[in-house]
């Protein structure tokens, strides 16, 4: 069990709820450019806790070398995986020729997935849909994984829709390609040896089970994001472990904690990290009412413990 990759979403506050909530589930950064990693702010880009392991680092980028080079940065700070990014079918990706449009060359990304094998020793894995645009053909996509795995890639995460790289947002991209499971599954078949795990619209308990008799593994995006509460239940139905009894309001005050912590050591106000946990109380009584105070822009100047105890007296009304 994972969570996707997401952007503007999986950042390393967003990681620190989900950890809380699960202990073995393997997490992502967001995607990170090659660019922004060689040319930028390395420290904000990589920082993390280390409460967050597993954590895998998701790249975006079509050179080799460059490819490389990060891979390098992120087994030295500490990443337990390295993915290469070949879904993300948004125009601005395209123009980096990156992304979802590169399972049209899967030469290449063969070519990214062995310089990165050989520049580090932490599994490097690939993220990619089934096909591009109007092509449904299996064989597409069953060349494109065969062709990354001579190259030394072992791990495959299949988001099951096409990416439509013209016509589409990226948003209209996870809802309006039909979702084919079963071109993960048939992957499994025809790849035994591989590992492969199936993203793409799965949102219940059942839902995971039913895959899982086909494929290795599940990653889970949008509804771990908007429900992470689901979290909470997957180290004991996944991983083998008892039961935690976790609560809502100790993973609250916990992130509550957090917050005070980052504010001391870096500056960091509350509010870009209470956004990620607003979905935390979903379904339950007077969850509007305690959002309503998290999301209120006029406490930004009160310390985070203060704004919990209003949204404590708010939610109780």
């Amino acid at each position: 069990m994972s969570v996707a990759p997401m952007l503007d979403w999986t950042d390393r506050h967003c990681r620190t709820l989900h950890r809380l909530l699960s202990r073995h589930a393997l997490l992502y950064t967001e995607m990170v450019t090659t660019g922004a990693l060689l040319h930028g702010d390395v420290d904000r880009h990589l920082r993390y806790t280390a409460e967050e392991h597993p954590l895998a680092l998701q790249l975006g980028g079509s050179e080799p070398a460059d490819l490389a080079a990060c891979a390098r940065l992120g087994e030295q700070w500490g990443y337990d995986e390295i993915n290469l990014n070949c879904g993300c079918p948004s125009e601005r990706v395209q123009r980096g020729a990156f992304g979802a449009c590169l399972m049209k060359e899967p030469l290449l990304v063969a070519d990214c997935v062995k310089a990165m094998v050989d520049a580090v020793q932490v599994p490097v894995t690939v993220k990619h849909r089934i096909g591009i645009d109007q092509e449904e053909s299996y064989a597409f996509v069953r060349d494109f994984v065969g062709t990354v795995a001579q190259a030394g890639c072992q791990v495959f995460i299949v988001h099951a829709r096409n990416a439509w790289l013209q016509g589409l947002s990226p948003k209209e991209n996870r809802d309006i390609p039909p979702l084919r499971y079963e071109v993960a599954h048939r992957l499994k078949q025809d790849f035994p040896h591989l590992t492969i795990a199936v993203n793409g619209g799965i949102r219940t308990d059942e839902a995971v089970q039913a895959q899982l008799q086909h494929v290795d593994g599940v990653m889970v995006g949008r509804e771990a994001y908007h429900n992470p509460w689901w979290l909470a239940r997957w180290d004991s139905l996944y991983f083998g472990a008892p039961e935690r009894h976790l609560s809502v309001e100790a993973v609250e005050e916990a992130m509550v904690d957090y917050m005070e912590r980052e504010a001391a050591q870096h500056g960091t106000p509350w509010y870009p990290i209470a956004r990620h946990m607003l979905g935390l109380r979903h379904g339950l009584p007077g969850a509007r009412r305690w959002r309503q105070v998290w999301s209120d822009h006029r406490l930004k100047h009160l310390p985070a413990h203060e704004v919990a105890a209003q949204a404590r007296v708010q939610e109780s009304r």
